[in-house]
């Protein structure tokens, strides 16, 4: 690949390819956890990849999980003001400029699979998992996650999914539309599908995709100020130091209700 066409944004690297595929790749294994730098390295990758001459995203990341959302581990809840940034670059990223396809090889889980659902397309191994965990850890869900899931897979799939917390495999994904594709090799499907996105008129993509995705980005700001609301409120409650102190100790949690 010619030195020209690659480039770096903290730990996301970006490598556009003749096909006018651009592979945006993160760097925090094993699980990728995110915070507001390095999704703001993912939205700068994307508008490098468009203004260099990119048609369509593959999203992907090294190491065994595609993303594990917040580490919670790191930190007993995150500040209001991180969280505030956090979510404005998730809304960067939903309305960026060009169709994204993710790759997710192990789990999106939490805040992952929010990043997982901010793009167009999922492609997944028979084995990845899936998880909105919110509820399990006690709080909110949060990264527009109450716009896009059911948009994808419908409201009442999306309420069972959110409220259980309950992790699904790649074949049960496929089955409620939450992933568009299988293959034992994510990122090698993931690319399959862009190619195939790049190969259409790049205007038209671009249209077609504004109008499409217009209701979820004309409202993911006011729907993001809400979901940070609860997290924070909620984050506050016995319910969710349990939670935490559950999935830390890798067991059940015990909620009480406060």
């Amino acid at each position: 690949m010619d030195a020209a066409l690659r480039t770096s944004f903290g730990d996301v690297t970006v490598v556009l390819g003749a096909n006018h595929v651009a592979e945006v790749e993160m760097h925090r294994p094993p699980a990728n956890y995110f915070d507001a730098v390095l999704l703001s390295g993912v939205v700068k990758s994307i508008r490098w990849a468009a203004s260099a001459g990119g048609r369509a995203v593959v999203l992907c990341s090294e190491g065994k999980h595609f993303c594990a959302g917040l580490d919670f581990g790191a930190t007993d809840k995150p500040e209001p003001e991180a969280l505030t940034t956090l979510y404005g670059t998730a809304r960067d990223l939903i309305d960026g400029p060009l169709p994204i396809v993710v790759a997710v090889q192990g789990s999106a889980v939490g805040g992952g699979m929010g990043l997982a659902l901010a793009g167009d397309f999922r492609v997944a191994a028979p084995t990845s998992r899936f998880a909105a965990n919110f509820a399990r850890l006690g709080f909110h869900q949060g990264f527009g996650i109450s716009m896009t899931l059911p948009a994808i897979v419908g409201r009442q799939k999306a309420l069972e999914l959110l409220t259980t917390g309950r992790r699904i495999d790649g074949v049960d994904a496929l089955a409620i539309g939450l992933c568009d594709r299988l293959d034992d090799d994510p990122r090698a499907g993931a690319h399959a599908l862009a190619a195939e996105i790049s190969a259409s008129a790049p205007l038209a993509v671009r249209s077609i995709r504004q109008t499409m995705r217009a209701d979820i980005i004309d409202g993911f700001a006011a729907m993001v100020d809400h979901e940070r609301s609860e997290q924070l409120r909620l984050m506050e409650s016995e319910d969710f130091r349990e939670g935490i102190a559950a999935s830390m100790d890798r067991r059940p949690p015990k909620f009480l209700g406060r």
